[in-house]
């Protein structure tokens, strides 16, 4: 994999954007495995920021694939918690686990064009015969020419061809994957018969036309592979810009595994203030004076992402990188 060129210091990370005003149409989409913590308050935050500064719409997904991983009322935390900040979405929810039909469709078109194949090999087996890359282990192609003799599918995988792939983000700077070697043939519907994540994503930004993707730099590395999905599919591309995600001081992100605290839109904006600290966003004289809605204003007139430091990581502020203590 070819290192990503990050911007540098003073360049415009905005010079990508595309179409904009009523052309821009942006979207958070968080998946309901527990309530929001601060790293998604700030995918959430440059997602919405960017959107309102364009004059574009900001959509929200539920992004309910996998429901081993769910939480019971997580989905419906979430839409109330960023209510309570403010972030006001465009159009009805939309809810990955009800839309299997469409990615059905998707899967017809890639098994009829000879893109997909079954594969019976277990995580195992895969990290027995791999190769391993920056990218994770790559698929050694054993059951890419038919399935050894005895053994049924049980997930499909699409081909990958010997291409180039190149993104250019908006503040990552241009990454080159060359899929074949780096990722191999990859994983579209798992052996649980549920949609993997690449397919969906690519299936719903093209279905609800959205032109710019900002979300945080963990899905930069398979960002190519969408852009694969995306040309083999025959469906746009968005413009995506790749915010730094939060760590803590073990340099882990923060989640529900390594225990991060919820945020919650307290009268003091102090979450919301923080995530603006954290892009680097210049704020008003007295900030902590100023309301909700007034700090929403002068947010989104200044909204600046050339600002923001080109790096896939960042500390989170002490108050929300501590973990939460387990009895």
């Amino acid at each position: 994999m070819t290192t990503p060129q990050a911007r540098q210091p003073g360049e415009s990370a905005d010079k990508d954007t595309g179409n904009t005003a009523g052309g821009y149409r942006g979207r958070f989409a968080p998946s309901p495995t527990g309530p929001l913590h601060f790293g998604s308050l700030v995918a959430a935050v440059g997602s919405y920021l960017d959107a309102r500064h364009h004059g574009g719409e900001w959509q929200l997904r539920i992004e309910d694939l996998d429901p081993p991983r769910e939480i019971p009322g997580a989905a419906d935390a979430i839409l109330h918690t960023l209510e309570g900040f403010g972030m006001h979405w465009d159009g009805p929810v939309t809810y990955q686990s009800r839309r299997n039909g469409i990615y059905a469709s998707a899967l017809e078109e890639l098994a009829h064009k000879g893109y997909l194949f079954g594969c019976t090999c277990s995580r195992r087996e895969i990290a027995d015969s791999a190769i391993r890359t920056e990218t994770g282990l790559v698929y050694p192609g054993t059951c890419r020419d038919g399935l050894p003799p005895g053994r049924r599918a049980r997930a499909l995988r699409v081909r990958t061809e010997p291409r180039r792939i190149e993104l250019v983000d908006r503040l990552q700077g241009s990454l080159q994957q060359q899929l074949d070697r780096e990722v191999g043939d990859f994983i579209i519907r798992r052996a649980d018969g549920l949609v993997a994540y690449q397919l969906a994503v690519v299936v719903d930004d093209a279905d609800q036309q959205i032109t710019h993707v900002v979300r945080g730099a963990d899905l930069l590395d398979s960002t190519p592979r969408q852009l694969y999905l995306q040309q083999l599919l025959e469906l746009p591309t968005p413009s995506y810009l790749h915010l730094p995600i939060a760590v803590n001081a073990d340099t882990e992100k923060l989640s529900k595994q390594t225990f991060a605290r919820d945020v919650i839109a307290g009268r003091d904006n102090r979450a919301l203030l923080d995530a603006l600290a954290f892009l680097n966003q210049m704020l008003p004289d007295s900030p902590r004076d100023a309301s909700r809605d007034e700090l929403w204003q002068w947010a989104i007139a200044h909204w600046e992402p050339e600002r923001i430091t080109g790096s896939r990581i960042l500390p989170a502020p002490a108050a929300w990188s501590a973990k939460i203590t387990k009895d």
